[in-house]
């Protein structure tokens, strides 16, 4: 699986989820249980994976989407 998005931010995690949800691109929310060990303050950051076969199709989605910015680069 491969990063598309690293963040903080739950709107565009939720957002993101749903749009590859509607394509029916497999993805996967990772981090999301390290709130247990930060506390709930939002420190670690969550990672939105997709399969490696779907990334070009799920980056060119967010794009489409408004949601560039957001792409991981790492």
């Amino acid at each position: 699986m491969d990063e598309l998005i690293r963040t903080n931010n739950a709107v565009v995690l939720s957002l993101a989820q749903s749009l590859l949800k509607d394509a029916g691109i497999a993805h996967l929310l990772a981090d999301q249980n390290m709130s247990i060990m930060e506390g709930s303050i939002g420190l670690f950051p969550r990672r939105l994976l997709v399969d490696s076969d779907e990334i070009t199709q799920a980056r060119r989605l967010m794009v489409d989407a408004g949601l560039g910015d957001e792409l991981w680069d790492g």
